[in-house]
């Protein structure tokens, strides 16, 4: 595939629509205790905050292009208030100058690269993967992913059991699939296939740290790359950060980088206002 601003497209918004889907489910908890808003500013233009959870993912803007400048300034003054440091991402080709020149005039800095990798609908020939992998669709099978996706994300002890009540709603979301890589029976890796508008989404790869550096994560990537492929995507996806292990993961199964986005953040000095 030729890259494009369709591609570009269409790669952004499958990734946030996965990122909103995650926050809805939390924004159903009774009370919305997460503090879950997720805004439409302008067409694509979404600005998406969890004030209990300091995910930056769920803590964003996304979808900033020329001419959206304007927005700028209203969505700062929204996350300041309510304690929020969110950020912005600027993609290339989508952004131009004005938006990264209104983010510096207002105390932003560029801080950090993050990877949108895609592949061809067809995934690479590969061999039987070892060890297997298995799509979750029992309840105790979720709650075997839910032990490597905490174990793998590093989610605190203490903190597990009620992350593991708010996600398991997870299980027979539309458009998601589970999968599950087990090592002599233990849960030992997790991996999330997001699928929309032909589009197949690499989602929340995580591997429990005593069971890395076998494979896992490859073997989950070509397991979900043919269920995308069955399920008739023009092409697969995902993201992570530049030059990280999941990142050369993608590379090494013969996915390429789409595009680059920036990180914008508040300086220091303005993150300790925001957050006293």
């Amino acid at each position: 595939m030729v890259p494009s601003l369709d591609l570009i497209r269409r790669t952004r918004e499958t990734e946030v629509a996965y990122t909103i889907s995650r926050m809805r489910i939390l924004e159903r908890l009774p009370g919305n205790p997460v503090g879950i808003a997720c805004r439409e500013v302008d067409d694509s233009l979404w600005a998406l905050m969890a004030r209990a959870i300091p995910s930056p993912s769920f803590n964003r803007v996304t979808g900033l292009r020329g001419g959206h400048e304007r927005h700028i300034a209203p969505l700062v003054a929204w996350y300041r208030e309510r304690g929020v440091a969110g950020r912005f991402e600027l993609v290339p080709g989508e952004s131009g100058a004005g938006p990264a020149r209104e983010l510096a005039r207002l105390g932003y800095h560029h801080s950090d690269h993050h990877v949108a990798a895609i592949g061809d609908a067809e995934p690479p020939a590969s061999g039987n993967e070892t060890p297997s992998v298995e799509a979750v669709t029992t309840g105790p099978q979720l709650e075997a992913y839910l032990d490597a996706y905490v174990a793998g994300w590093g989610v605190p002890p203490e903190h597990r059991e009620r992350f593991k009540a708010n996600v398991r709603p997870w299980l027979g979301e539309p458009g998601w699939s589970l999968y599950l890589a087990r090592v002599d029976g233990h849960p030992a890796a997790a991996g999330t296939l997001y699928l929309r508008d032909r589009v197949g989404y690499f989602a929340d790869a995580a591997t429990d740290p005593a069971f890395r550096g076998r494979g896992l994560q490859t073997a989950l990537l070509q397991r979900r790359w043919r269920e995308a492929a069955a399920a008739g995507v023009d092409f697969v996806c995902s993201g992570a950060s530049f030059l990280s292990s999941s990142h050369r993961n993608l590379e090494r199964l013969g996915m390429r980088i789409l595009f680059i986005r920036s990180i914008w953040i508040p300086l220091p000095e303005l993150s300790k206002e925001t957050n006293p």
